[in-house]
Parts: structure tokens; sequence; C-alpha cells
């Protein structure tokens, strides 16, 4: 289920620089400015850009260390169940024996 959601946020990213590149393109094409004030309209674009990709990094940063955490947990509560139901089966083992052990010298 992470999974997806990190996939769904780099689909996020990639569209977004995707569609900051076009929209770059489309202005240049069609700006009625000068090509010094275009290029600074550019740099612009592409600063923010890179904030927005870098903010999108740490969010899936952020959604892959949860992830990471809750399957760490998952695994050490999964594995303190499986001790339990073993240490349960010991015991009962242990009885049936006894009870088997006494039955056989009556």
């Amino acid at each position: 289920m992470g999974n997806d959601r990190v996939c769904s946020l780099g689909a996020a990213g990639l569209a977004f620089v995707t569609g900051g590149l076009a929209g770059a393109a489309v202005a240049l094409l069609l700006a009625p400015q000068s090509g010094r004030q275009s290029r600074e309209q550019v740099r612009g674009y592409a600063r923010r850009a890179e904030e927005h990709v870098h903010e999108l990094a740490d969010k899936a940063t952020d959604v892959m260390d949860q992830a990471v955490d809750k399957g760490h947990e998952f695994v050490q509560e999964k594995k303190i169940v499986l001790a339990e139901a073993v240490e349960a089966g010991r015991v009962a083992m242990s009885r049936e024996r006894e009870r088997l052990s006494g039955e056989v010298k009556v």
C-alpha cells in the first residue's frame, strides 16, 4: 500500500516537471518580451520547479520511511505472536506427553 503512494508521488512529480517544461517552452515561443526578460522568467520557473521537485522528493522519502517503520513494527508484532504460539505449543506438547506417559504406566 505504501508503495502505491510513492509511485503516485513520483508520477505527480514527473507530471509537474513535464508540465513546467512544456509551459516554459510555450512561454518562450509566444513571449511578447525581450530575450533577456524571457530568460529571467525561465530561470524563475526553473527555480520554482526545482523547489517543488525537492519538496516532492522529501515527501516521498518521508512516506518511504513511514512504510519501512510500519513494516518493522508489523514484523516485530508478528514475531511476538509467533513466539507466544510456539511457547503455547511447547506447553501443550509437554502436558500431553505427561498425560500419555501417565496412561502408559497405569
